[in-house]
């Protein structure tokens, strides 16, 4: 059973920086694109920032430059760091992985437990 568990989040207060993380575990063919979104309440879940097989990355354009995405030399943990935080950044932040179990099987997305990132004074 594959699982991303993820970490960090929290309170911060504006320009501070947080780190989130999300490991995989279990049983893992190949992992294809690793990816973090937001959602607010009301609204649809945002896309933040990819990183592919390779270690391509991208951005949405409210994040360039503020923040990170990178993965460790396994490539079963993905990070995002946080700098210059605003408090539109407020809201919950989800992983999201593509993985192949087996070499039999179809490409499947996998998403973490969501965690609350507050940026507030």
């Amino acid at each position: 059973q594959v699982q991303l568990v993820q970490s960090g989040g929290g309170l911060v207060q504006p320009g501070g920086s947080l780190r989130l993380s999300c490991a995989a575990s279990g049983t893992i063919f190949r992992i294809y694109a690793m990816a973090w979104y937001r959602q607010t309440p009301g609204k649809q879940r945002e896309l933040v920032a990819t990183i592919t097989r390779d270690g391509t990355t991208n951005y949405a354009d409210s994040v360039k430059g503020r923040f990170t995405i990178s993965r460790d030399n396994a490539k079963t943990t993905v990070y995002l760091q946080m700098n210059s935080l605003k408090p539109e950044d407020t809201a919950v932040y989800y992983c999201n992985a593509r993985f192949q179990v087996t070499a039999s099987t179809l490409p499947h997305d996998y998403w973490g437990q969501g965690t609350q990132v507050t940026v507030s004074s």
